[in-house]
């Protein structure tokens, strides 16, 4: 990251801008940075500028106690700010929370994207589920054990034991461990881990809500509920993408999109 910036409450932001053409913040997810989003930004440049960054405590970017979900839609209010007052945002799963949270605040936005907000409410047992894991995250990061946290995370994606497993032996460990505490952060986001009905209906701007067609029918169920509830949403599914979707397919959809 190239450039800082500073919220309101005083953190350091770190983010990079690319391209030309109408702003575009992307807002990565759980145990991601700036980077994970980076290659997505690299398919928008030719018609965009791209906005990466690092959200507070992660990365380069700073961070300040207590921890609140106003304080990262004042983020991005510095960031809209940073690059010229006028942005679109992207967010990618439960950083697409966090964005539509910032719409429904009322931050000046031109437009909204998000891919596979992961809201439970299609998913059976989603809401006890979501309890039960913010009840462990919560004890397991008091505890100062960050390892934990993260193989809960993992499992609450639904990855394999022995994928878990295999990624505690990896040199990226290190790295997921890191940013731990974070975890905390977009639980936060998310809530209960259901479709805030109410702060959807608030959105003044046109929403575009992506899924992946090999995603499973819950995601889709929940990014079509999201098209459904915002005044101005459209649904779109991408065939043969899952939740961790190519940036070179989302890429030219958002691009048409944002530049529509």
């Amino acid at each position: 990251m190239d450039k800082m910036t500073t919220s309101r409450d005083g953190t350091a932001l770190a983010y990079e801008v690319s391209g030309r053409g109408p702003a575009v913040i992307l807002v990565c997810g759980a145990m991601s940075t700036g980077g994970t989003v980076a290659p997505l930004a690299e398919r928008l440049a030719d018609r965009c500028t791209a906005v990466v960054y690092d959200r507070r405590g992660r990365g380069a970017s700073g961070d300040t106690a207590p921890y609140e979900v106003a304080r990262e839609v004042e983020d991005l209010a510095a960031l809209v700010d940073a690059v010229g007052g006028d942005a679109s945002l992207f967010g990618v799963s439960s950083g697409g929370a966090l964005v539509l949270r910032a719409a429904a605040s009322g931050l000046p936005l031109r437009r909204v994207a998000v891919y596979e907000v992961p809201y439970a409410d299609g998913l059976a047992g989603g809401a006890e589920r979501e309890a039960a894991y913010k009840e462990a995250l919560t004890e397991a990061l008091a505890a100062g054990r960050r390892g934990e946290a993260v193989e809960l995370f993992l499992r609450l994606t639904g990855l394999a034991e022995e994928m878990i497993q295999g990624a505690r032996r990896s040199p990226m460990w290190a790295g997921m461990e890191a940013v731990a505490p974070s975890l905390a952060y977009d639980d936060t986001v998310m809530g209960d881990g259901l479709l805030p009905r109410d702060r959807l209906a608030a959105v003044s701007v046109p929403v575009l809500s992506v899924a992946g067609g090999a995603s499973p029918q819950w995601m889709r169920e929940a990014s079509r509920a999201v098209a459904d509830t915002v005044p101005q949403g459209t649904y779109r599914v991408l065939q043969g993408q899952t939740h961790v979707v190519e940036p070179e397919v989302l890429g030219p959809v958002l691009a048409d999109y944002f530049t529509a």
